[in-house]
């Protein structure tokens, strides 16, 4: 398993979002409050962001060490800063490889992603272009084989061949955030200044919302919509 987290809104600082929260990503790499699967989130660390200046290009730093072990990026993380990030701590699913190639944010050049979760990977679209032979690599391939616009459906397509599979995915492209729940938690805090999807909230701000199982989210311009993913149950 893994946590993640995605924030669309005024730019902040990549140690605002990951590191200096009190039950951030950070302490979520080795003390989840909510985790189901697993105890640590020892194996890589992930952080994608879009340039201020408006570059479409996202960048991205990840590594396959414990985030609390990165001495380098906390140095540099208050220094970064985005209005569109997405972010990940790494649990590996048993017998996958521990790599930095292996570790979210996933990238086709235009969008970033994180999958949260397990998935049998011979359920899913054959394609090229993956960037790890792990589970969570595989399937981010096939969602951007496919096209973000049809995740929903490729997601309800991919639980109903493998019943077993997690399949919670947070996206982004710089001005819009997409996200699924399935078979995991995550949790919102909508405020004036953005929003941020979570696997599970950061602080106890009490304006955190819980939301429900097989559900698609989608960010962009201010508003945000939650609707059931059809034909799921």
């Amino acid at each position: 398993m893994c946590r993640h987290l995605g924030w669309l809104g005024k730019p902040r600082s990549l140690a605002e979002l990951m590191l200096e929260p009190p039950h951030g990503l950070l302490v979520q790499s080795y003390a989840p409050r909510r985790q189901r699967h697993g105890l640590l989130n020892a194996d890589g660390w992930g952080a994608g962001f879009y340039d201020i200046a408006g570059s479409d290009e996202p960048r991205r730093w990840r590594s396959a060490m414990p985030l609390w072990g990165d001495t380098s990026f906390a140095s540099v993380a208050p220094a970064l800063s985005s209005h569109c990030v997405v972010a990940a701590v790494r649990s590996a699913t048993v017998g996958m490889p521990i790599e930095a190639s292996a570790t979210a944010p996933f990238t086709d050049g235009t969008w970033l992603l994180s999958h949260n979760g397990v998935v049998d990977t011979s359920v899913l679209p054959t394609c090229a272009g993956a960037e790890s032979v792990c589970d969570s690599a595989i399937l981010a391939a096939s969602i951007f084989s496919r096209g973000l616009e049809s995740l929903g459906e490729l997601i309800i397509e991919v639980g109903a061949a493998d019943p077993r599979a997690r399949l919670n995915i947070v996206a982004a492209n710089g001005s819009r955030l997409l996200a699924t729940t399935w078979g995991d938690t995550l949790s919102m805090l909508h405020g004036s200044d953005g929003v941020v999807l979570a696997s599970e909230p950061y602080d106890d701000d009490p304006r955190w919302i819980d939301i429900p199982d097989r559900h698609l989210i989608d960010a962009r311009g201010g508003e945000v919509s939650v609707t059931a993913l059809e034909g799921s149950r």
